[in-house]
Order: structure tokens, then C-alpha cells, then sequence
């Protein structure tokens, strides 16, 4: 896809929608060996295990059409935008990660988009300072433009700032649907309780398979009707 085009139309389940996908903070600093995350002792292999699967879901995307959003969780140096400076009441265990080590510093390999599923010109990357991708960033105008009324979410972690994501934009007015088996946390019953609050409250989960026999469908009756016509 060139420039910024009216999105590609598909049909999911019932639905006839103009989707796009929006792939969360899938950074070193939170995945990769090495990262902020692995250097803090904590456990990421769950994370590291959906990138086969994110990756596969974006190429799907990208080879129908469908505008892909890539969301970066970042940080200055200055330490300007911590949490630490507007909150005097935050858990224990996010406080102590901010102050141990600076997480996925603004222009650092850490902030950085793993190379497994690196955006490509025609794609586009939200800067975020906060959980949600529609706190204090372009993205929905960016979305606007494109006529997007779906979004597809994806990425990590499930139940912070891909829930969170996906909250706001069903109070925005979007529709919303969650690939169960391209998102994952550090915690199962975290993970469990997102799905279940998105099935009942929010909007549609599905996992890789079906979201593809959607998508190969809606290709399919558009050659189709291309072809009688």
C-alpha cells in the first residue's frame, strides 16, 4: 500500500468493516534477550513466543491491504514523562521497574521494534507515553483518514496497554476484535480475564485461523464480483 489509501473492506463473522491492525509494544525492551525486561529478571518468554504468530497475522494484513499501526512505548532520557512524576500512588512492582532501569528510552535499541516483524515504509508507528495508543498520540486522526472503523488488536502486554488500547478505542466509537493467540502477558489469569472482558463487553476475539478464513473469504468474493463485473 502507497500513501494513505481508503482502507481495504472485508467481511468478519457477520460484519462488513474497514479494519486495520495495531500491533502493541512488540520492543526489545519488553521481548528480546537483553532488553530492559530480560536484564530486570523478568520472565518474557511468553512474549517472545506469540512473534511467530504476530508476524503471520501482519503479513496476512499486509498482503490484503489492511493498514498496519505499530505502537512504540517510549521514554526520554530526561526522564520527563515517568509515571513517577505525576503519580504518588503506583504499585509497588511498576515503581520499582522505573526506578531500577530506564525501559525503552526514546531512540535506543531498547524502544526499538523487534527485527522479526519490522514496519516497512508504508506502515506506521505511534509513539506512546502512556498504555493507551490513543493517549496523547495522532493515531486517531491517522485512522480518520484512512475511513478505519475496526481496529484488529494484537502485541503485549495483554491486559495493560492492549486492553487498555482496546478500551478506548471502543469509547471512541470504534469496533474492536483481539487475536487471541497474537497477544500474550506474563500473567495467564491476566491474559484470560482480558478475552473474557473483551467477549463480554467489547467486541469480538478469534484467534490466527479463523481471522485468515475470514480474510481469504472476503478476497475471494471480491475477485469474484470484480470478475462479473
Amino acid at each position: 500500500m502507497k500513501g494513505l489509501l481508503l482502507c481495504w473492506s472485508m467481511k468478519l463473522r457477520e460484519y462488513k468493516v474497514n479494519p486495520a491492525l495495531i500491533v502493541i509494544d512488540v520492543q526489545n525492551g519488553f521481548v528480546s534477550k537483553g532488553g530492559s525486561y530480560d536484564l530486570l529478571k523478568m520472565d518474557t518468554s511468553n512474549y517472545r513466543a506469540v512473534i511467530p504468530t504476530i508476524r503471520k497475522l501482519i503479513e496476512a494484513c499486509r498482503s490484503s491491504g489492511v493498514p498496519i499501526f505499530y505502537t512504540q512505548a517510549v521514554r526520554e532520557s530526561s526522564g520527563i514523562d515517568l509515571l513517577t512524576k505525576t503519580h504518588k500512588i503506583l504499585p509497588r512492582s511498576r515503581e520499582e521497574r522505573i526506578k531500577k532501569r530506564p525501559i525503552c528510552v526514546r531512540g535506543s535499541w531498547d524502544a526499538e521494534i523487534v527485527d522479526e516483524i519490522k514496519p516497512l515504509q508504508s506502515d506506521h508507528v505511534v509513539l506512546k507515553r502512556r498504555d493507551s495508543a490513543f493517549h496523547d498520540t495522532e493515531i486517531a486522526v491517522w485512522l480518520r483518514s484512512l475511513s478505519v472503523n475496526t481496529i484488529i488488536f494484537c502485541g503485549i502486554d495483554t491486559s495493560i496497554c492492549v486492553e487498555t488500547s482496546l478500551r478506548d478505542a471502543f469509547n471512541l466509537g470504534y469496533d474492536v476484535v483481539l487475536i487471541s493467540d497474537a497477544t500474550a502477558s506474563s500473567n495467564e489469569k491476566h491474559y484470560e480475564s482480558t478475552l473474557e472482558n473483551v467477549k463480554g463487553y467489547y467486541g469480538l476475539v478469534m484467534d490466527l485461523p479463523e481471522f485468515n478464513s475470514h480474510l481469504n473469504s472476503s478476497i475471494s468474493n471480491s475477485t469474484n464480483t470484480r470478475k462479473r463485473i
